[in-house]
């Protein structure tokens, strides 16, 4: 965050208007016109870098100002602070027309990388990445290995390579890789001499530099490496470290082939041949050719890397650096393994030893990822099994590092991305999707975007039920991971009997194919509802019970289905109270229940016992009104002979006394503070689905003929006390008049109210002689004319 004197400086710039910042362009224009650039300069471009840098709009500066800046930056007798002023002002103003900035002529590398830096954020539009890509290679190949500011070369190669790799010739490539084998493998291990100002103490005979040493202080026996240590370092050390840093991308840009290349398909079908053990220990290095070369040189360094994480380092930030370059290292193998199988056995050995250490050592836990995933893509190949390598990633890690947001990520990053490569293995993944949800518990904010494009390969017919019960009690599951974390007085309530096995299943690390009401464990946790952690867990739940649904519908047949369909009956009163929490998910469950009956509409006559519990409480309208508003609606539509042959009249009748009875008694109860008004929408619902009924079951026309009378006469004359006015009694009004205009002609009422499977054909509402609009114009005229003969 910032500081209140940088917020402050942040709205001036902000505030500054285009006159305001015309009139400071001008001053600048005549600060860079001296031929001695002082500290006013300097204040000057720091200022109009705020200002330029302070809104998301692009200000506009006077082409003058502009021209000036592009020559400053490419005068060589500029200094390096103005340049980087420059730099930073005109890359804000990206994508710019009115730049004229080029790099052909440009001959110092630490200029040419700022300038580059400018071209690179313009766009392409002119083949800037072209241009500055041969001009850095020019350079390059004008230069020796060892020679100086190299490193501010390399950057700007690696941007280009990235952007645009095409744009590289076979002998750049060469060259470049050449180089990397250079300062890779023979950088020097000697420490660089320190800069020195002169003076009695610079004489000649001043200490001279020592060996590079190792994180643990010992001295380096070996090549020079990223973990290599000192108190000043060479040009080509420092070389060395930034080949490392770009390697990885520079070996999968530039190999002539990839991991799906006819090459490799080949070659791996010779591994553990002569041909193979040949190629990997018996070749020549330098009669290699470059880009092999550079593969052998790169398999060394992470060799060395793997082994110079095991000392112990003596300061933090080694320690730190050693498990980011063990990741990378572990990273680059998978590379070269994949490029060249010849790599492959050399390296087995090598990651098996290290994923043994690395399962004793919960501060290097990340590496276990990239060994898995290089388990997994080489695995098969190798003839290993890497099924008790990803048992134990999945069972462990989730459960004890939940609370570690980059790891988290890190994780969910890795399923989501090896899901083409896991095979029989997606089993084991699937089956720790409980461990999985603790990691969408702790960080939901962040990780429910990948959970979203995770769950369709996490859910099958087999997780569907258990799946969607841990997704409602996700919230639930956040206070209990609060609760094992950092709450010990709460913990001594949980070693009660009563909750203890609520909280193993509730924490439990794999699918356990049972479910567990923990309406007992929702109260026991009920004071950390309110924390932040699990508000956000909770706004998170109904975008992931949309994709639940959006994968579990693709394949739930009608067994699993029906199953679904009970499980939101009997969860939408179960629910862990959360602010908000219980309306949004009765929206996406009410919803969610609609799509399964429209599937399987065979639902409703199977579970017809169940839903006739759900409707026939009372307190549903008020606790639960979306979820019973979208079972009466299917009720009404798919209880019919014309959705399953098991439809029968009594089944029918039978909900039609039970609605009748919950329509009365909803519209008869006088509101109160404790029990609210019914909404309108449950009320014309409810209506609708007892003349659907009725149609269907004509004997009971002229019951609900009465009642939707009297609800006519009740919404236009309400009580004086009632407060159903207005337009929700405008509604109910209307929908009461519609549906008695219908049963006064009951085969139209059924043609309407319950219309065949095959209105949803298009012919059928386009054809002018079947359509359903025209049957209900009929209708109406045959009504108002009848009713005029009776006034007459």
């Amino acid at each position: 965050m910032f500081t209140a004197a940088a917020e402050g400086l942040l709205h001036q710039a902000r505030r500054i208007q285009d006159e305001e910042l015309q009139k400071f362009c001008s001053r600048v224009v005549k600060l860079l016109q001296k031929e001695e650039l002082g500290p006013d300069a300097v204040d000057a471009l720091q200022r109009l870098f705020l200002i330029v840098s302070a809104t998301k709009y692009k200000r506009k500066l006077e082409k003058t100002c502009v021209d000036l800046l592009q020559t400053t930056l490419c005068a060589p007798k500029c200094p390096e602070q103005l340049q980087l002023l420059c730099t930073a002002i005109l890359r804000e103003r990206s994508p710019s027309d009115d730049l004229n900035l080029s790099c052909d002529h440009v001959q110092n590398s630490r200029q040419l990388s700022l300038v580059a830096s400018v071209l690179l954020a313009q766009g392409d539009k002119k083949e800037e990445v072209r241009s500055v890509g041969q001009r850095a290679f020019r350079v390059l190949e004008s230069r020796q290995p060892e020679g100086p500011s190299l490193r501010h070369l390399l950057p700007v190669v690696s941007k280009v390579t990235h952007l645009a790799p095409h744009t590289l010739h076979e002998d750049q490539t060469n060259l470049l890789s050449k180089r990397l084998v250079d300062w890779l493998r023979y950088a020097s291990v000697q420490q660089g001499v320190p800069h020195t100002s002169g003076g009695f103490f610079s004489a000649p005979r001043a200490r001279q530099p020592g060996p590079v040493t190792e994180v643990d202080g010992a001295v380096a026996t070996d090549f020079f490496t990223v973990l290599s240590t000192g108190q000043h370092f060479t040009e080509d050390q420092w070389l060395n470290v930034q080949a490392f840093s770009m390697l990885r991308a520079w070996l999968l840009h530039s190999s002539p082939r990839g991991p799906s290349s006819p090459d490799t398909d080949d070659k791996s079908e010779l591994e553990g041949s002569t041909l193979s053990v040949l190629s990997a220990t018996s070749t020549a290095s330098h009669l290699l050719p470059p880009q092999e070369r550079l593969r052998e040189k790169a398999f060394e360094y992470c060799q060395r890397l793997i082994e110079q994480s095991t000392r112990r380092a003596l300061r933090k930030g080694d320690s730190d650096l050693q498990k980011a370059c063990l990741v990378e290292a572990v990273l680059l193998l998978d590379v070269l393994c994949r490029q060249d199988p010849s790599f492959l056995y050399r390296t087995l050995s090598c990651l098996k030893a290290l994923h043994a250490r690395l399962c004793g050592d919960p501060a290097r836990v990340r590496a276990l990822l990239p060994i898995a995933q290089f388990f997994l893509n080489h695995g098969e190949a190798a003839a290993v099994d890497s099924e008790a390598i990803l048992q134990h990633l999945f069972t462990r890690i989730p459960c004890e590092l939940f609370h570690s947001p980059m790891l988290a990520f890190e994780f969910v990053c890795f399923c989501r991305d090896s899901l083409p490569v896991f095979g029989r293995n997606l089993d084991i993944l699937r089956r720790s999707f409980p461990n999985l949800f603790k990691l969408l518990a702790w960080n939901s904010p962040a990780l429910t975007s990948e959970f979203v494009a995770l769950l369709p390969s996490l859910v099958d017919s087999a997780t569907a039920v258990e799946m969607l019960h841990t997704l409602l009690d996700l919230p639930c599951l956040t206070a209990a991971l609060d609760l094992q974390l950092r709450n010990p007085s709460c913990l001594e309530a949980s070693r009660d009997p009563q909750f203890q096995g609520l909280l193993q299943h509730l924490l439990r690390a794999t699918a356990s194919g049972t479910t567990e009401r923990l309406a007992p464990l929702h109260q026991l946790l009920q004071p950390l509802a309110s924390l932040t952690r699990v508000v956000q867990c909770a706004e998170a739940v109904p975008t992931l019970l949309q994709a639940f649904f959006s994968a579990v519908t693709q394949f739930a047949d009608g067994a699993l289905s029906n199953q679904l369909a009970l499980l939101l009956l009997e969860r939408s009163d179960s629910l862990y109270q959360v602010p908000q929490y219980e309306a949004h998910v009765h929206r996406v469950l009410s919803s969610q229940f609609l799509v399964l009956c429209a599937r399987h509409p065979s639902l409703v006559v199977e579970l017809a016992k169940e839903l006739l519990e759900f409707v026939g409480s009372v307190s549903s309208v008020h606790s639960r009104e979306a979820m019973l508003t979208a079972v009466v609606w299917a009720v009404g539509e798919y209880l019919s002979v014309s959705w399953d042959r098991r439809c029968t009249v009594e089944q029918i009748n039978r909900f039609f006394e039970v609605l009748e009875a919950l329509l009365f008694e909803v519209t008869q109860s006088r509101p109160s503070a404790t029990l609210p008004k019914c909404p309108p929408r449950v009320i014309t619902v409810l209506m609708t689905t007892l003349t659907k009924l009725a149609s269907r079951s004509q004997d009971l026309i002229p019951r609900v003929s009465l009642f939707l009378s009297k609800m006519r006469s009740l919404a236009q004359n309400p009580a004086p006390s009632s407060d159903r006015c207005g337009e929700d009694a405008g509604a109910v009004c209307t929908r009461a008049a519609e549906l008695l205009t219908l049963l006064k002609m009951p085969s139209v009422a059924q043609f309407v109210l319950t219309p065949s499977a095959e209105v949803s054909e298009p012919r059928y509402h386009r054809d002018t002689n079947t359509a359903l609009p025209l049957a209900l114009r009929t209708v109406s005229r045959l009504v108002e004319k009848e009713a005029g003969l009776l006034l007459g």
